[in-house]
């Protein structure tokens, strides 16, 4: 006899009754679901034509209808992003040296940005400089 199941005498004295373990059973784990095994339940699921047929594919299978549901709207939204296998979870930590990589890339994109600027001032103030030279010497000239 298992652990989880007492032996109580039947009051006529025939065989014992066995009455299952009142312990709460753990908690049952999420189901997960493959990428494959969606498709092939979706192909089954399109081949039936029979009444009751998806029913019993159902049963078999030990899902709902909601899962057919859910996993069509997933084909339709595109076969590879909609079905396939997604990782849980938070996301693994990023290194310390991609963190310093980023920070050294958006330094470099700020300064690179600050050096154009820079240099369009600069250009603008040669103009400047070469326009007012050019007035200075007329002036200079037509006062001679």
């Amino acid at each position: 006899m298992s652990q989880d199941q007492t032996s109580v005498m039947h009051p006529d004295g025939a065989q014992p009754v066995t009455q299952p373990d009142p312990e709460v059973a753990p908690r049952a784990k999420r189901r997960t679901y493959t990428a494959t095994y969606k498709r092939r339940i979706l192909q089954e699921a399109d081949g039936c034509n029979q009444p009751g047929q998806i029913g019993a594919l159902l049963r078999r299978e030990g899902l709902y209808s909601s899962h057919l549901n859910t996993w069509r709207r997933q084909r339709a939204a595109g076969e590879l992003e909609g079905l396939t296998d997604k990782k849980r979870g938070r996301k693994a930590k990023q290194d310390a040296k991609d963190v310093e990589i980023a920070v050294l890339r958006r330094e470099n994109e700020r300064l690179q940005a600050q050096l154009e600027q820079a240099e369009l001032i600069i250009a603008a103030q040669k103009k400047l400089a070469q326009a007012l030279e050019k007035t200075l010497t007329t002036n200079r000239d037509e006062r001679s």
